[in-house]
């Protein structure tokens, strides 16, 4: 293990904003800490950056500022709660008198020092989405003092970011299972700290847990076995040296097996589940590989898949070391592994460079976006990866029709809003498409060198649109004033919709599978005739998303014979790639194909990603007198299983059942 430095600066700059949230950047002296086995490129030291208010937080950093947390925490499996305390090792400007931390229902039950006396403490107002502020007062801090504060604590049942999984719902059938998930402001459900992407944290742990059940963490294990901690319970302790936004702390508690990949990569699932998930994502490590030629080396130690029951609200969470995954990219074949490349493509763009605030968010999803393509393209070839392009690209156009103008916008003005609302394909396909559009411009060897640098020169910083800008004009862009116009970068991040400098993706694979869906959705021939089995996976969806140019919403485009003769010549009703089901319940509910309801009742009492659940509800609700009925029945059924991710969407549309 390379050593953090003890000395740790911080670059205290006050701001003159009051109220919000701002971040401050820390210089380290030293290396960053990391496993042996991983080398760190040389990186120049942050540069002292302005604050930036975050509508999100409560917190006050540029007054009194969390860099550690230290938790130490029981997992009750029948009261639903993790108990314990959490260590705050904190910093403030001379004279500081309070810490401001972000709280979302939790039980405080007392608050001190190190000494153990006591800290008076206020709670403020309940937002609905933001949560409570609390108030912790001290007595003045002097210049350059750090201190610790311990909060002893309890979650409640119904935290936001946790979920608490009964033996029937998982694999197994015989252990219960706990995991979090706490983009974008849910850890304040389960960790009082300050919860803000911009206010970068280290942390550490120690999770006891029933004996039975094996505790993992988005860090370094350092009791891989446990150990003893009475009563029938086993301890584990984390640590996480490099400071992280605290979104990406994250906990998974249950019966689950590990298989390796190579030396730092993994697979970790329910026992059952173990050899399918492994063998499915072998390429993980080749990708590893791959992304570290790209843009610089991996600076996380390992990295490991965590895959969850099927309730897990998104594809992937990019946690560090291990990212959380949904069992429905288990396919079979490997066609869905593109989540993987993405999910890796955070660890640095995201993890190692971090949105500041959630207005920013297409500095995370944007570049990742691109990233992944990146990875796919030197592990599978330009054409999947072209492909890969086209599919997103689709995705992008239905969201532009979809949102309000000012939504399609990169960078978005969320304050009073959820920041989930910001978490469309604008900041993931249209952040991408910015990037390629910059790439096709300056040249791909030009871009490549700038964005690796871009990683060296913000690595475990965070970032924001406006310090995003003024480093490609001061590294790529280098004063010339036509390549500046021909980005047209302001445009793509002020303005809505697309640029006109955009070059849509093209992908020769498509073009064999566009008539094969002319021939059969407008000119009535037979499904037998489009080469289904020949396809792959993205063939087959770009098949089943194609639409007749200029379709009004809401109108058919198929006939009662049509769906029939797809459902039965395709066996879509026993399709097992989640990603095809999909698209074509997407078609079958749309048209109020009856045959079809059973198939999206199994599916969406199957698996609880929001990327599916919430788009077939919506589908379902806006069919009106037939959908809804179908809608309220499934939801009841189905709600107890998802996650408050999930639920929480979906009960705007259907209604929580009664």
């Amino acid at each position: 293990m390379l050593r953090k430095s003890a000395g740790l600066v911080s670059a205290l700059m006050l701001s003159s904003a009051l109220g919000g949230c701002a971040y401050l950047t820390t210089r380290y002296e030293g290396p960053q800490g990391m496993p042996e086995a991983v080398t760190p490129a040389p990186a120049p030291a942050p540069a002292a950056v302005d604050y930036v208010r975050d509508a999100h937080s409560h917190a006050r950093p540029e007054i009194a500022r969390v860099h550690h947390v230290d938790l130490d925490l029981t997992a009750d499996f029948e009261a639903k709660t993790l108990s314990g305390k959490a260590t705050l090792d904190v910093t403030a400007q001379a004279g500081a008198r309070e810490l401001i931390l972000d709280v979302r229902n939790l039980d405080i039950r007392s608050i001190t020092d190190d000494q153990g006396r006591s800290l008076h403490h206020m709670l403020g107002a309940d937002d609905p989405i933001l949560g409570q502020a609390m108030r912790i007062h001290f007595p003045a801090f002097a210049e350059g003092e750090r201190r610790r504060i311990i909060i002893d604590y309890a979650t409640r049942p119904d935290a936001a970011a946790l979920q608490w999984l009964a033996p029937s719902q998982t694999a197994g059938g015989r252990h219960p299972y706990l995991f979090s998930q706490g983009q974008a402001i849910l850890t304040r459900t389960w960790v009082p700290t300050q919860d803000s992407p911009g206010i970068r944290q280290s942390w550490s742990a120690r999770i006891v847990a029933p004996s039975d059940l094996k505790v993992v963490m988005s860090a370094e294990a350092l009791t891989p076995n446990g150990e003893a901690a009475g009563d029938g319970r086993t301890a584990w302790r984390f640590r996480e040296p490099n400071a992280v936004p605290p979104y990406l702390i994250a906990i998974g508690v249950g019966d689950v097996a590990f298989e390796g990949i190579d030396e730092r990569t993994g697979v970790w699932t329910e026992p059952s589940r173990l050899h399918a998930a492994h063998d499915e994502l072998r390429p993980t490590a080749d990708m590893v590989d791959k992304a570290e030629a790209l843009y610089g080396p991996y600076r996380w130690g390992r990295y490991d898949l965590l895959v969850l029951p099927p309730s897990f609200p998104f594809g992937g969470m990019e946690n560090p070391r291990m990212t959380f995954a949904t069992p429905t990219i288990i396919a079979g074949d490997g066609s869905l592994v593109s989540l993987v490349a993405h999910e890796l493509a955070h660890s640095w763009s995201g993890n190692l460079v971090t949105n500041a605030t959630w207005d920013d968010f297409w500095l995370n999803e944007g570049f990742t976006v691109y990233f992944e393509n990146r990875i796919m393209e030197a592990v599978y070839g330009r054409d999947r990866a072209m492909q890969e392009q086209v599919l997103g690209w689709g995705d992008l156009q239905r969201t532009l029709a979809s949102l309000p103008p000012a939504d399609t916008r990169l960078k978005l003005e969320l304050t009073g809003r959820d920041p989930d609302d910001g978490m469309t394909d604008i900041a993931y396909e249209k952040g991408a498409a910015f990037l390629r559009t910059i790439e096709r411009i300056a040249g791909r060897e030009r871009f490549d060198a700038w964005l690796r640098g871009y990683f060296d020169r913000h690595a475990f910083q965070p970032m924001t649109t406006e310090r995003f800008l003024a480093d490609i004009r001061q590294h790529l862009i280098r004063g010339d004033a036509a390549l500046e116009q021909q980005l047209m970068m302001e445009t793509w991040i002020h303005q809505p919709g697309m640029p006109s400098n955009w070059v849509p993706p093209v992908s020769d694979a498509f073009t064999a599978v566009d008539a094969a869906a002319r021939a059969f959705y407008a000119d009535g021939g037979a499904a037998s005739a489009a080469p289904w089995s020949g396809w792959n996976t993205q063939q087959r969806l770009r098949f089943l998303n194609w639409r007749p140019e200029g379709l009004a919403a809401g109108a058919d485009w198929m006939t009662p014979a049509q769906l029939a003769d797809l459902e039965r010549t395709l066996d879509l009703a026993n399709e097992g790639n989640s990603e095809i089901t999909f698209a074509w319940l997407q078609i079958a509910l749309a048209h109020r194909y009856q045959p079809a309801v059973a198939t999206a009742e199994r599916f969406l009492t199957s698996m609880g990603r929001r990327k599916f659940v919430l788009p077939l509800f919506t589908t379902l609700w806006n069919e009106g007198d037939w959908g809804r009925p179908i809608a309220t029945r499934i939801y009841a059924q189905a709600r107890p299983l998802y996650h408050p991710v999930t639920t929480g969407s979906v009960d705007a549309v259907v209604g929580r059942p009664q």
